[in-house]
């Protein structure tokens, strides 16, 4: 099969599970946290990637006051922060990072903003200009308006842009934002997204002379 080529004006990253791998702190913090709630934490690990805190807490304790999931995904974060053990980059990320240094991205996360210095400065990555992270949005990850704001911020139209994600949440939510996705790992597999890698080895990218960012995906 011959690689899939893609060409977009800005690329839009998501952070846990695209850029770095970070299931280790979640499934341990979350684990935690159902266990307290009384929940399974196999059932709350099915939910958890890719959407804020509050979010998750609030589609598995849908009768909880929304003001206790604030608060609880308050703590959350900051245990999340507190723990790097077992946070590293994903194959290829600092190679892509590096390739893309000079060309228009964008990191969209759930994650907040120390937490997303954390995690990156953990797996020796570097902190994206552009940031829209938990603080900049007032709704998660299946909505769109993270990567409807990094669009903007970069100046560019949804059409022009390419989301790189690892969710369910986060495919729906950049397939709603009308953008392109490159679903990236194991969970994406099943989601039909434009295109699949593995991880970010399979992704060459090469910068046109007009502007435009032309990704090479490798077939399978």
């Amino acid at each position: 099969m011959p690689a899939t080529v893609l060409t977009a004006r800005a690329l839009l990253l998501d952070m846990d599970g695209t850029l770095v791998n970070s299931d280790a702190v979640v499934e341990r913090c979350w684990r935690r946290w159902a266990l307290r709630q009384g929940l399974d934490p196999e059932a709350a690990l099915k939910v958890v990637h890719g959407r804020q805190g509050y979010a998750t807490m609030a589609a598995l304790l849908p009768d909880r006051p929304m003001e206790e999931n604030y608060a609880d995904n308050r703590v959350m974060l900051a245990e999340e922060t507190a723990d790097t053990e077992g946070v590293v980059p994903i194959g290829g990320a600092a190679a892509f990072m590096a390739a893309i240094a000079g060309l228009p991205h964008a990191l969209v996360t759930s994650a907040d903003e120390a937490l997303a210095r954390t995690r990156l400065a953990a797996s020796g990555l570097p902190l994206p200009e552009v940031r829209v992270t938990a603080e900049s949005v007032g709704a998660s990850k299946p909505d769109p308006e993270g990567f409807l704001k990094g669009a903007a911020e970069l100046g560019f139209a949804p059409a022009d842009c390419v989301v790189l994600e690892d969710s369910e949440a986060g495919v729906a939510a950049g397939r709603a934002a009308g953008m392109r996705v490159v679903g990236v790992g194991p969970r994406a597999a099943a989601l039909s997204p434009d295109a699949h890698v593995a991880d970010l080895t399979r992704i060459r990218v090469e910068a046109a002379p007009d502007g435009s960012i032309h990704l090479h995906i490798a077939a399978h």
